[in-house]
């Protein structure tokens, strides 16, 4: 199994540094910490590692609320104290009442296993580093049941961050780091060549200008994402929109079709209002 490589799929277009990467982690066995705008495929990375890999995929998403003990188990005590009683027998084993987590399945399962860590920026500045030792040793210890849960085969972690907030450099230093950088022009035709290969490429190069000059914007206080784009492109195909009638001839209309698949917050959609409205003070 230690010679594993990832090549990317025929639905994920993975640049050949982002492959390095991936395949850098697996050699060092290693997490993966993979850093970039929303939007990026950061999260569909670890899906693609898992079918190219031919491995299952564990997912564990972060939220604002979660800690990292959830990651390992839960134990309800509530519902023991209650079936106590209730004089129910299963009381007896206190195995009945803990809930396994993400790396515990991880841990246990018979065969290697892709497990996704997602977004582990949204929860506590503690969270990272109360997982330090868990994925360093690759083992826990159960306190309820004095058992020592240890990993049969080290699964291949990947770890997504949004960067909404800084992480340990302990929890830093135990991790391969990888930045997406938001592809450019000739990476995002073979991406969407991969979901529409049968779009016209004139379609493509003009719709790609005007994205990019959106992106470019000055002022603009969230940039479309690659999956954006996506979603854009897809309308522009569902309601025939051909290149010359996305270019258009007027250049006071700066507000592009369909931008409410592009622009996401009223400040932006204001912005190109206010664009359009200098253009044509200035026809």
């Amino acid at each position: 199994m230690t010679n594993m490589r990832f090549e990317g799929t025929s639905s994920y277009v993975a640049a050949n540094d982002l492959t390095i990467a991936v395949n850098a982690s697996i050699a060092l066995e290693r997490p993966l910490l993979v850093k970039g705008e929303p939007g990026t495929g950061k999260t569909e990375l670890a899906k693609q590692v898992a079918s190219s890999l031919g491995l299952e995929l564990l997912e564990w998403h972060v939220k604002s609320t979660t800690k990292a003990q959830q990651g390992l188990y839960e134990y309800d005590a509530v519902s023991r104290l209650r079936d106590s009683q209730l004089g129910d027998e299963r009381v007896q084993d206190v195995k009945n009442y803990i809930k396994k987590g993400k790396l515990w399945e991880a841990f246990t399962s018979d065969e290697k296993v892709v497990l996704l860590i997602d977004e582990i920026d949204k929860a506590d500045i503690e969270f990272p580093n109360d997982l330090l030792q868990e994925l360093d040793k690759m083992e826990f210890h159960v306190y309820e049941t004095g058992e020592v849960v240890q990993a049969k085969n080290r699964p291949i972690i990947i770890i997504t961050s949004n960067n909404e907030k800084e992480l340990p450099d302990a929890f830093l230093r135990r991790c391969f780091f990888h930045y997406i950088s938001f592809p450019n022009s000739d990476v995002l035709t073979k991406i969407i060549d991969v979901h529409y290969p049968n779009i016209k490429k004139t379609l493509v190069s003009a719709a790609l200008t005007q994205f990019y000059e959106i992106r470019e914007t000055p002022g603009l206080k969230k940039k479309p994402s690659t999956s954006e784009a996506l979603d854009w492109i897809k309308l522009l195909v569902v309601d025939d929109i051909d290149a010359a009638t996305l270019r258009g001839d007027d250049p006071t209309k700066v507000l592009p079709r369909l931008h409410g698949a592009l622009l996401k917050n009223e400040q932006d959609v204001h912005l190109f209002e206010r664009l359009a409205f200098l253009s044509r003070r200035q026809t």
